[in-house]
This record gives structure tokens, sequence and C-alpha cells, in this order.
């Protein structure tokens, strides 16, 4: 772990102040991103959306270069050339000073297996953040109800939620955006619905243009999702993750998920 002020800390060592509000009240920035072959993916597009979620929850604009200074020592520190990459940035205690924070950590051991047999759904019920107020496209570290939904998807025999809001409009998954196929296109919500528009989501939008598929982005109803070809996650760490149900509806593993996942892998230099 790489700490601004301090530089390498041990993962153990406090680093955060209890009075620092991005532990006190999760007003923090942050970003996750996988890394390949030692390259964090889309790093420059990461921290600019670290500098928009930062400005919307009202925090000092990072200094870019230091977080990307921090960042490098972190994985050379860790040395692994397959990894996960999570970059903080909080407003320290009152009176004092923002900081950034780099910590390193392996990929999950599920994500492969999961992918292979695909995931589970079921729809919960989300308000639109397409208010300012509501802070749409942030990412901080407010995760809770995050944690509470991937909770409830579990407790109804599901992997993982897709938030659908009061006019039963398809929106997003927790820590993911959904897509979905009907025959040779491709569907996703847009972010005009107040979305996080993941890095993983604006990698596919660009590798499927190049590879002449077509996108539709827009507010679709849960419906039309229910009656597609096959559906899919993306988010950075868990990349592409196939769909095999939602709400008890069935779907195979589809050509889309399987195809953009290569692309994607590709893009990034494997």
């Amino acid at each position: 772990m790489a700490v601004s002020g301090r530089g390498l800390v041990d993962p153990g060592a406090p680093v955060l102040a209890a009075d620092d509000e991005g532990f006190a009240r999760g007003r923090a920035a942050f970003e996750t991103m996988r890394v390949y072959d030692g390259r964090p993916f889309r790093l420059e597009q990461h921290l600019s959306r670290l500098a928009v979620s930062a400005e919307r929850i009202g925090l000092e604009a990072p200094d870019r270069g230091e977080v990307a200074r921090l960042a490098a020592m972190a994985l050379e520190h860790a040395g692994l050339a397959d990894a996960v990459l999570r970059l903080y940035w909080t407003p320290g205690s009152p009176g004092g000073e923002h900081r950034a924070i780099a910590l390193v950590s392996t990929i999950p051991d599920w994500i492969e297996e999961a992918r292979s047999r695909g995931q589970r759904l079921v729809s919960l019920l989300q308000q639109r953040r397409s208010v300012p107020w509501l802070l749409p496209a942030t990412k901080s570290t407010s995760y809770a109800m995050s944690m509470a939904a991937e909770a409830e998807a579990k407790s109804r025999g599901a992997d993982d939620a897709v938030f659908v809001d009061a006019d039963g409009i398809v929106l997003e998954g927790p820590v993911s955006n959904i897509w979905w196929r009907e025959g040779d296109l491709l569907l996703t919500p847009s972010r005009e619905l107040g979305i996080l528009a993941g890095e993983t989501r604006a990698a596919l939008l660009e590798l499927a243009a190049e590879d002449g598929q077509e996108v539709e982005e827009g507010g679709f109803t849960l419906e039309r999702l229910l009656a597609a070809d096959e559906v899919f996650t993306s988010s950075s760490v868990r990349e592409l993750m196939p769909v095999v149900s939602v709400d008890g509806r069935r779907f195979e593993i589809g050509p889309a998920a399987t195809g953009l996942q290569a692309l994607l892998r590709a893009s990034a230099g494997l």
C-alpha cells in the first residue's frame, strides 16, 4: 500500500483517522481497476473519474501525478502481474490535508468459476439518480446500500442484483453495468439515467463499434430485458460476466459476452 505523504506503508498499518469523513461518513472518492501484466487498465480514465467524483462530493481535486505515482509504487512493491488496484481520495481529518491511498490486492478466486457458469440476478427497486443532489455517476465510498443489495440478492437464492426504478426502467447492478442482446443488437442503459458509467462499459462501447457491432443506449424496461436473447454484466474487476437468469427467467451464455470478453482481454494486451 502507498499513501500520500508517507510512501509505502504496511497494509496492516493505520492510515486513516477516525474523524476522517471518508471513514466517518463515507465522503470519499475511489476507483477500482484491473491490472494486466503489471499495467492498470485505463488508468488515465479512472484518474479523470476520480477527480469528477471528488468534485461532486465537495473534495479538493486530487493531484493526478501524485496518485499515479502512488499507484506505480504500490504495484511495484506488490510484485503482482495480475491484480486489483484501488485508489482512494479522502478529505482527511478536519483542518488537515486530503489523503490519497493506493491499495493492491489479488484477483478474487471466485470470478473465473462464476464466469464459466454464469450468474443469477434478481431485480430490486432503486431510485433513479438523475438529479444532481443524488450524485449521479459518482463513485464514493458510501457503499452500504450496494452491499445490502448483494446480501438481499443472495437471500433470494441469486448471485447479484440489477436495479430497476419505480417506472420499471433497468438501471445497473450494485457494482456493475448491465447489457443484453436482441438478435444482433446490443443494449445497455444510458448515462442519462444517472448510472455509474463504468470504464469497462466505456471500453466495450469502443470495442463493439470497432468490431462493427450495433449498440443502443437508452431507457429500457425490465420486460424488454427479460425478453432478451442473452444478458451479461460488466465491471472493472469482474470484466464481462454472463447472466444465466433474471428473476427466474433463464438465459444461455451467448456469443456476445464470450466475444466481447476476448476483445477486452486483447485490448489489455493479453
